[in-house]
């Protein structure tokens, strides 16, 4: 049979494409063939209608809606959460040949799945889940969009440190974020601050390391109030944007931080969503979207914020950032175990970006720092997002037997994922033996973060893995910090699979075609 099929995370980053290729090889193990659209941050290629056409089902493997779903109306759809096709994609496709059966059969039965109208942007909510769950979503919206902020502001800070040290000697990094300006010079200049914009030289390596970081800064200045107005878009739709985006820059102007970003987000999502559901004359109808709502929900999110939350929310957040400054020695360790052990609970997962957030939030405040708990936090949660995925393809390679042929082949591409933090090339081995893999993931990170705050190291970047080395603090104690997590984790899962009923074992089917756990 010929299918075709969707695969779409929140993130657009390592599940949507670790989908796709679970599901093309389940269908090519089950002798059908699957085109599947990628649809990641990046964008997507299209499916040729003719390949749709042709196709006998549609899979939907997917954390946010499809975009452009109605070109596959009218196929048996299979619709499925994205983490499906990593951990069943046998079980996916079987479902796609039983649908197709059933439709070639009775072609006037009516297909699975509905078709939503096309849209751009897209939530992760599902209104029939429970509160907590869409709680959760309502967050994850936020987080998921945030992310290529952080990503690129941090990364083009920590390149503008580097080369500020190589131009500027020990206290470049220092002299970039108050030397240097996209506004300005004050009239008088007594310490001769450059305007970037007016003055810029391209033979200075100095320009260079401050126009890296006043880019980077300008990306990083929009975390909270992305993050703020996608938890109201999760809520609200179109209508939240305005008054979630406004409050989050009012939240982050008067210092209140993430807190006051989603909290701000909330009441944003809530009060648009209130106010888009008045019963309103039809002479009003074409002004509230562009008018009433956006007038009514920006101005009581912002007063909110101003007037009654901003101060005890500032006050709160004050109060962590002292008391993360003010950790040292075993209550660091401590932390830092807390958030590797959050890292490897569920690989991508609510728990997983909940610690992310927390860093790369400490990270955008710590900006202008050269060091400082905020940069210790970051390098923790990357050495100990890296060692999951590092530590299984470790324990593949040196116990293979213990390993499915499938999982061995997922050990080989979890090198790379490792190395790149992208702690999600750990999820099909723990989707298949939760309670051996997770536990075991769990010991290594959580013994990695606290190396690392042992160690003090401290790094920049928000993302990129053994590629931005470069950027971490002491980076030879921080690959031995990853390495020993390595080695505990895999030496932890080949103990507990050892331990359990025994060693999965395969051979070839009676017909010689296929491998067969016995």
């Amino acid at each position: 049979m010929k299918f075709v099929g969707v695969t779409s995370c929140p993130t657009g980053i390592a599940h949507t494409y670790m989908a796709a290729e679970g599901l093309e090889q389940a269908a090519r193990a089950a002798g059908h063939t699957i085109e599947v659209e990628t649809q990641g941050s990046a964008g997507f290629d299209k499916l040729s209608p003719e390949t749709i056409a042709a196709a006998d089902a549609v899979i939907f493997a997917v954390g946010v809606p499809v975009r452009e779903r109605a070109r596959f109306a009218g196929k048996p759809t299979v619709d499925t959460d994205v983490k499906k096709a990593i951990s069943d994609g046998p079980g996916l496709i079987a479902q796609a040949v039983a649908l197709a059966e059933e439709e070639a059969a009775n072609p006037t039965a009516a297909k699975a799945g509905s078709t939503p109208p096309a849209g751009g942007l897209v939530t992760k909510v599902d209104q029939g889940a429970s509160v907590g769950n869409r709680i959760r979503q309502w967050l994850m919206t936020g987080v998921s969009y945030m992310i290529p902020f952080v990503a690129a502001g941090g990364i083009l800070i920590a390149l503008g440190f580097m080369l500020a040290q190589l131009f500027g000697g020990k206290n470049g990094a220092i002299v970039v974020t108050q030397m240097y300006s996209l506004t300005g010079p004050p009239d008088p200049n007594p310490t001769n601050i450059v305007n970037v914009v007016t003055d810029f030289n391209a033979a200075d390596g100095m320009h260079w390391a401050a126009l890296l970081f006043l880019v980077g800064a300008a990306s990083f200045s929009f975390l909270v109030p992305i993050l703020s107005g996608f938890i109201a878009f999760a809520i609200a739709d179109r209508p939240g944007l305005a008054p979630g985006i406004v409050g989050g820059f009012i939240a982050s102007t008067i210092g209140a931080g993430f807190l006051g970003g989603i909290a701000t987000g909330f009441i944003a999502g809530f009060v648009a969503l209130w106010i888009s559901r008045w019963k309103v004359p039809k002479g009003l109808r074409g002004v509230m979207p562009v008018v009433v709502i956006p007038l009514l929900s920006v101005f009581i999110t912002g007063g909110l914020i101003i007037v009654v939350l901003g101060r005890p929310i500032k006050a709160v957040s004050d109060g962590l950032a002292s008391w993360l400054n003010g950790l040292t020695g075993t209550n660091l360790i401590l932390l830092g175990v807390i958030l590797g052990l959050m890292m490897a609970f569920d690989m991508g997962g609510p728990v997983n970006k909940v610690a992310y957030t927390f860093a790369t939030t400490g990270l955008a405040a710590a900006a202008v720092a050269t060091s400082g708990t905020n940069l210790q936090i970051m390098a923790a949660v990357m050495a100990a997002g890296m060692t999951p995925p590092l530590g299984l393809a470790l324990a593949t390679t040196i116990r293979r037997h213990l390993f499915s042929e499938a999982e061995r082949e997922n050990g080989q591409a979890a090198w790379l994922l490792g190395a790149s933090f992208i702690t999600e090339g750990a999820i099909p081995f723990a989707a298949a033996d939760p309670l051996r893999v997770i536990p075991a993931c769990m010991l290594g990170s959580g013994l990695t973060g606290g190396l690392v705050m042992l160690f003090g190291n401290t790094l920049r970047a928000p993302h990129g893995g053994i590629w931005v080395t470069p950027l971490i603090g002491n980076p030879l104690l921080y690959l031995l910090a990853i390495a020993i997590g390595t080695v505990v984790t895999a030496a932890a899962v080949i103990a507990l699979k050892a331990a359990g009923p025994g060693p999965v074992k395969t051979e070839l089917d009676a017909a010689g075609l296929a491998e067969v756990v016995v």
